[in-house]
């Protein structure tokens, strides 16, 4: 092989270590974006290891942007040690994105179980003043939603009752200065529950992060051939490294 197309094809695999870390950049933002979203609505999942396939390509993300250094290094060093390493490491960054996938599987198929478990017994805890009632309000202000199910389940908390056959505030619609609670001003609260709204909100995060942890393994797998290429060149190939 021709040192001019060593050269070119020791900067093809470089361009794709940096795209390594790139990717271990976006796997940092859609870890974040997942932890933060169940942060967001804590009170209402009971099941905190959801955020577990989270967590593991945050650590993903932070390995891959250390050895994506150590890779192109190895590269132009033709480091067969170094290739090796890395090669190592690739495939156990691929075992832990296909075990973030399984769990994120697993659990998206728990997430309505956990919310009706705990959503119930939240609302019921609702009293104007306590941290349950500042989730609830967030709830249901932020996904426009009013009651578990729909806006009648209210009628069985004690708040209403206690309140005047009212429903908090955070059941209005955005910008419903006339609204004051009450049942017959259906026009201008929010009437739909917000068990539905937030599990399709949570199924759609994590539905988000298996398509990203999915992509970026595939991506894994041309890592892993493109490093076996270069091991099998530089032992079939008498010339020199580009660096020594």
């Amino acid at each position: 092989m021709s040192l001019t197309h060593l050269l070119f094809f020791c900067v093809c695999v470089c361009v794709f270590f940096f795209f390594f870390q790139a990717a271990g950049a976006a796997l940092a933002y859609v870890g974040s974006y997942v932890i933060k979203s169940y942060n967001s609505f804590e009170d209402f999942v009971s099941n905190k290891y959801s955020v577990i396939p989270a967590a593991i390509i945050i650590g993903v993300a932070v390995v891959m942007f250390v050895i994506g250094i150590v890779g192109c290094c190895a590269t132009l060093r033709e480091s067969k040690v170094g290739l090796g390493f890395f090669l190592l490491i690739i495939m156990v960054i691929f075992a832990a994105e296909v075990t973030a996938f399984v769990f994120g599987f697993i659990y998206r198929g728990r997430i309505k179980g956990d919310l009706e478990k705990s959503m119930n017994s939240v609302f019921q805890k609702y009293d104007g003043v306590n941290s349950e009632t500042h989730a609830v309000d967030y709830l249901q202000s932020q996904l426009e939603c009013c009651g578990v199910n729909n806006i009648t389940d209210w009628t069985a908390i004690p708040w209403f009752v206690q309140h005047n056959n009212s429903v908090p505030h955070s059941c209005c619609k955005a910008n419903a200065t006339q609204c004051t609670g009450q049942l017959t001003q259906l026009d201008l609260l929010n009437t739909k529950g917000c068990e539905a709204k937030l599990e399709q909100m949570l199924q759609d995060v994590l539905s988000y992060a298996m398509l990203v942890i999915l992509g970026f393994a595939i991506i894994k797998l041309f890592g892993m051939l493109s490093i076996c290429v270069i091991a099998c060149r530089s032992k079939k190939n008498d010339y020199q490294p580009l660096y020594a």
